[in-house]
């Protein structure tokens, strides 16, 4: 462990419970504090104050710690959390044996859209893009899902000030021609990348909505123009919107 003063202030409490959750016994916070070299004041009081907050408990009248209620609990939570995951891969991978191609699971973050999921095609010939990678709002299929589930008022403003960056010759460049694709993506309820992003690549996208009807994340495919058509992709739309409804009443209702 790097030396405690190195250590941010609001993460020692983090690093006291995952070696006490990685503990098969109580231990004293002396112990706690081996792998951690804190001040023997600090370990002392955030042990007291995990176990006054009911995170930790001394075991019987020792000085021992060991996991609390709610430690428990906030495990438990995590553990739900890792069921979700494991049921949006298995609605992804449905989704990619039935189309065929690449499926994406996309999130709107400040910087752009993130790909926080995807199940990947079969075929040799592929496009990578990772997880964790971030890809532009106005180019992409899932950043103009996203442009199109904001009100009008939002839409215009957030658009006037995206940084139109020419990925390709196909490339909106302006506020006016964006905004005008967005309106008929809004009413189509999908959106197309015709090689606005990447040359020889093509996507399509629709929009994963919470119980309120609000946008949550994108549901996407893609793949290379020399096995793909933009008329391949719209025959794909149902498929896609069927997976996407699984997740908005699997995942976010309540």
């Amino acid at each position: 462990m790097a030396s405690s003063d190195r250590i941010p202030t609001n993460l020692r409490t983090l690093l006291i419970l995952e070696v006490l959750g990685r503990s098969n016994q109580a231990m004293t916070a002396s112990e706690i504090n081996e792998s951690l070299g804190l001040p023997k004041q600090t370990i002392h009081r955030l042990c007291a104050t995990l176990a006054e907050n009911g995170f930790i408990a001394q075991h019987g009248n020792s000085k021992r710690y060991q996991v609390a209620r709610r430690l428990r609990e906030l495990g438990s939570g995590l553990i739900h959390s890792s069921r979700d995951h494991i049921a949006r891969r298995q609605i992804l991978s449905d989704l990619a044996a039935k189309i065929g191609e690449t499926v994406n699971y996309v999130v709107p973050e400040d910087e752009g859209m993130q790909y926080l999921d995807r199940v990947e095609t079969d075929w040799a010939f592929r496009i990578q893009l990772p997880i964790g990678t971030n890809v532009p709002f106005h180019c992409t299929a899932s950043g103009k899902c996203f442009l199109a589930s904001l009100p009008l008022k939002q839409r215009e403003t957030l658009v006037q000030c995206l940084n139109f960056e020419k990925m390709t010759e196909r490339t909106h460049t302006s506020p006016e021609t964006l905004l005008e694709e967005l309106a008929e993506v809004r009413k189509l309820k999908y959106s197309l990348d015709r090689e606005e992003f990447l040359d020889g690549m093509i996507a399509l996208a629709v929009p994963i909505t919470d119980a309120n009807g609000r946008f949550v994340s994108a549901l996407a495919m893609h793949g290379p123009t020399q096995r793909l058509s933009i008329e391949l992709l719209i025959s794909q739309v149902q498929l896609i919107q069927d997976a996407a409804n699984r997740l908005s009443k699997d995942l976010l209702s309540d």
